[in-house]
């Protein structure tokens, strides 16, 4: 039977940021280190497969400081990329742990500039995500009362601050571009005298990958994110596909997750990652397709991205080879 035609329209970038290559580069060298068990404190990233594929290789994933019992407290624990309130690497210290800090440095900016609002007496207005575990990392930096979160347009319009000559903003580094923007004007009509932070807070790569798919989106028939539902720059993903023209954006998994039976009539597909997302994950979904239809793949590139963030100093000394992170990056 004759393969129907298939246009695939590769976004690049995609897929994992140098904040999640590094996290996970993290663990994957603290067990070449000190062995197993590594402990993780949270996800590493929002990522199943990754965080599946570093539980076979020896970590362990605990909510709490708490969960590690006392006779491995000389292993390492992992903080998440995401970041964390400073009151846990108290706790570790209390708990005399050994602690490895895998917070992205784009995430650290962030907690540096909210830092500096308060240092400059302004209150500081988070606009993000309730809940996400980079919103209670960076509420965390300051003491209780210090920040109000902003999640909404309506929210900009409700809120009542003390005094709203003494404002500044800072935001998750996650979020749609196109919403962020909305919501800052929205705070910025209402009190005109409040303050930016020193840089830009949503990352390069959350606002590389929504323009990638921007370009891909356009009469795609189906777009594809790969990508965790507790993902919020893969779930902003879907959205921006949505909006920018493809008829319908899917997050997806893995290439098991994709409802076939729905998608046989099919032209164009835009398919793009997640920053927490893994390529060995992509490249399943474009040989499932493969199978399925005779598969032509063109790249929608919009930037190149040259970002390397270096791993602790104290696990300098161990080299990381290609075959180290195959589970995550391929042969290739």
């Amino acid at each position: 039977m004759m393969k129907r035609p298939l246009t695939i329209r590769l976004c690049g970038p995609r897929g994992f940021c140098a904040g999640v290559d590094r996290a996970i580069q993290i663990v994957v060298l603290a067990l070449k280190k000190y062995g197993a068990p590594v402990y993780v404190r949270h996800e590493i990233v929002h990522n199943r497969y990754v965080v599946e594929g570093l539980q076979a290789r020896g970590a362990v994933f605990v909510e709490e400081l708490d969960e590690i019992p006392p006779e491995h407290h000389a292993q390492p624990v992992v903080f998440s990329a995401h970041g964390v309130p400073k009151s846990v690497p108290a706790d570790a210290e209390a708990r005399n742990l050994f602690y490895l800090d895998a917070t992205c440095p784009l995430v650290s900016k962030v907690h540096k500039q909210a830092m500096r609002h308060q240092r400059q007496g302004r209150h500081v207005l988070l606009i993000g995500h309730a809940g996400h575990p980079e919103v209670i990392g960076t509420m965390g930096q300051l003491p209780d009362g210090a920040v109000t979160l902003v999640e909404t347009e309506e929210d900009a319009a409700g809120i009542q601050p003390a005094d709203p000559a003494a404002l500044g903003f800072v935001t998750q580094t996650t979020l749609s571009v196109e919403d962020t923007a909305g919501i800052i004007s929205a705070l910025q009509a209402r009190f005109p005298d409040m303050q930016a932070p020193a840089a830009e807070s949503i990352c390069y790569a959350t606002t590389n990958r929504q323009d990638a798919v921007k370009e891909a989106a356009p009469g795609a028939d189906l777009f594809l994110i790969v990508g965790a539902p507790n993902s919020s720059n893969s779930m902003r993903l879907v959205e921006v596909a949505e909006r920018a023209g493809a008829k319908r954006g899917l997050l997806v998994q893995r290439a098991s997750e994709i409802p076939w039976d729905e998608i046989d009539d099919i032209g164009t597909l835009g398919l793009s990652a997640g920053a927490s997302a893994p390529e060995i994950i992509v490249d399943e979904i474009i040989d499932a397709f493969r199978e399925r239809f005779d598969v032509t793949v063109d790249l929608a590139v919009t930037a190149e991205e040259t970002e390397n963030f270096p791993v602790n100093r104290v696990l300098r000394d161990i080299e990381l080879t290609t075959a180290d992170m195959a589970f995550v990056n391929g042969n290739a």
